[in-house]
């Protein structure tokens, strides 16, 4: 309580000093930034969607709770000639919550829409000095294979007086960036260990590093992982 105290007082002092007063405002003001993130890959597989989605859901659960999934009867017997893809819907524009949110400078309440999927799921994580992770997976299939979607978005809070517990939490869990590549990447690293699907990046924002496969420094073991036949 006693160093509270100190530290309030320290930071009370520096403000009054002029030179200092821009830097320690800065360092005080608590500032909140809106990070949405999305993947789509190719999966080139013969397995059925039932695995894909069971090997989803396991990536899912290394990093997530709250996992909400659903598998819908498909339109046609028949797979399509191309695959569906992910679109990001506001259920709340149009509405006066969704104005205040605009105004605000916040992303309001994205969320990801997968209309003709073969498989979706809704997972939710809590991140330390962060609002939570909502990450939405979306599995599309065509006759080729299988697109996957994968849409996430988190409020990252950085700033205050917090801010160095934050840092030392980030440095002790890692960072909201961090969780939500770790999370997509242990996702596709068990879907190519468990179908031996070929995984190929097709877009996204931002653009993610190496396959983890590919990646020695993400996670050595994966290098010396091969498809099954």
């Amino acid at each position: 309580m006693a160093i509270n105290k100190i530290t309030a007082l320290l930071l009370a002092a520096a403000t009054m000093l002029p030179s200092a007063c821009g830097g320690v405002n800065n360092a005080l003001a608590s500032k909140k930034q809106s990070v949405e993130y999305y993947r789509i890959y190719n999966v080139a597989t013969s397995a059925t969607k039932q695995m894909i989605a069971k090997a989803a859901t396991e990536g899912l659960g290394q990093n997530t709770k709250d996992i909400n999934t659903a598998m819908p009867i498909p339109a046609s017997a028949e797979p399509p000639e191309k695959p569906g893809r992910f679109k990001v819907v506001n259920p709340l524009a149009g509405t006066k919550l969704g104005a205040l949110a605009a105004v605000g400078g916040g992303l309001g309440m994205k969320m990801a829409e997968c209309d003709s999927a073969a498989w979706t799921a809704k997972a939710v994580r809590q991140i330390s000095g962060s609002n939570t992770l909502n990450l939405w997976t979306c599995l599309f299939q065509y006759k080729d294979g299988y697109h996957l979607d994968m849409y996430a978005t988190f409020t990252k809070v950085e700033g205050g007086l917090s801010e160095v517990s934050r840092q030392m939490a980030y440095a002790a869990v890692g960072t909201p960036e961090e969780w939500t590549e770790k999370t997509f990447n242990d996702i596709l690293q068990l879907i190519r260990e468990q179908t031996g699907a070929e995984i190929t990046f097709l877009e996204g924002f931002p653009e993610p590093g190496p396959l983890p496969w590919h990646d020695k420094t993400l996670r050595p073991e994966a290098a010396a992982i091969k498809p099954k036949a």
